[in-house]
């Protein structure tokens, strides 16, 4: 089968989608990007041999089996996830981690059930402020996140559905966490166990790995990767492409995790000057924003294009990109321009 992603590493698989399939509002599955710290499992788990376990700061663990989980009440929900490290390649000074250009992203419809009313069953005591998840990846290392406990009664969806279908092996089978808004490195696959702790969960996947630092400092005095920055990104056309003078339609996304988009822009001279684009296709709370722009071309020669978002809240896209060790974050307007030849 002819491979449909831009594979970095093969063990653990990660591979990023390629731009032309990122210009629909939702990403298909074959087509959404693979992030791994360990091998995928080579077979899913039978359901029957399947069950989730919450214990921890509750009054009455939990033992649920999919079928369970199957007879709550469903939730639907429109999600982008990005890997924390996506553009990282994009950035001019080199960070350390996967090549990522901009296709470490996808947006997806989720079907499943809220936490809150898993844990609401399970009973919180007064003592609980995190929930940690903890999946059956075949890593070295386990891998284990926490999140804070409003996060977990906001705004987090068990997902057993991806896209209309049962949920993917690679992306989870048969129950991911999903952290709306957050980035991927919050959304455990492969979910087995919740634990509701006092304190935040302790381990090298949430001190030494989804850190914000800068060299000299020690990992975990960074602040923990949680929601996704404002961002836009140009789908179309492609850098270095050369295309005929006349119109030019100029595709895009845009999204800003837990904050809402507001407004496009774009520019066409290097950031000179700048004029509204026009927002396409569906816009839900936490799902990325389809973009475009028309743009008439009358002389020949070499373009730099740039977009940049505006939330709701006023706050504008960053020009460059806050620079740190592992390349998180990155969302610079400059660093996702794009230079294209006009004939």
């Amino acid at each position: 089968m002819k491979e449909k992603l831009r594979v970095m590493t093969e063990k653990p698989r990660n591979a990023e989608t390629p731009a032309e399939h990122l210009r629909s509002w939702i990403t298909a599955n074959e087509h959404f990007f693979d992030r791994n710290q360990g091998e995928i499992p080579t077979e899913p788990i039978a359901l029957a041999n399947w069950e989730l376990t919450i214990s921890g700061e509750v009054e009455k663990p939990l033992s649920v089996a999919f079928a369970d989980i199957l007879k709550m009440p469903k939730a639907i929900v429109a999600n982008t996830m990005e890997c924390s490290g996506n553009s990282r390649s994009l950035l001019t000074e080199k960070a350390a981690g996967n090549p990522w250009t901009i296709g470490g992203v996808g947006n997806a419809v989720w079907g499943g059930v809220w936490l809150r009313n898993l844990l609401e069953q399970a009973g919180l005591k007064g003592s609980a402020r995190y929930v940690a998840f903890e999946g059956y990846e075949q890593a070295k290392t386990k891998f284990v996140r926490s999140i804070p406990l409003d996060k977990a009664l906001d705004s987090t969806l068990l997902a057993y559905e991806m896209n209309g279908e049962p949920l993917p092996l690679k992306h989870g089978y048969p129950l991911r966490a999903l952290a709306l808004g957050w980035t991927g490195a919050n959304c455990v696959k492969w979910l087995s166990q919740i634990m509701v702790l006092e304190q935040p969960n302790k381990g090298f996947f949430m001190d030494n790995v989804y850190r914000v630092f800068q060299k000299g400092m020690e990992p975990s005095s960074g602040p923990a990767v949680t929601s996704l920055k404002l961002k836009s990104i140009i789908t179309q056309p492609l850098p270095g492409d050369t295309l005929a003078k006349g119109h030019v339609v100029v595709l895009g996304a845009a999204y800003g995790g837990e904050k809402g988009v507001e407004r496009i822009e774009v520019s066409v001279d290097g950031g000179k000057t700048w004029a509204p684009a026009e927002f396409i296709g569906p816009r839900e709370p936490y799902a990325w924003h389809q973009w475009q722009y028309l743009w008439e071309v009358s002389e020949s020669g070499t373009y730099q294009i740039m977009s940049r978002a505006s939330d709701t809240n006023g706050e504008q896209q960053p020009m460059d990109a806050d620079w740190n060790v592992l390349g998180y974050g990155n969302n610079g307007v400059r660093e996702h321009a794009i230079r294209i030849d006009i004939a």
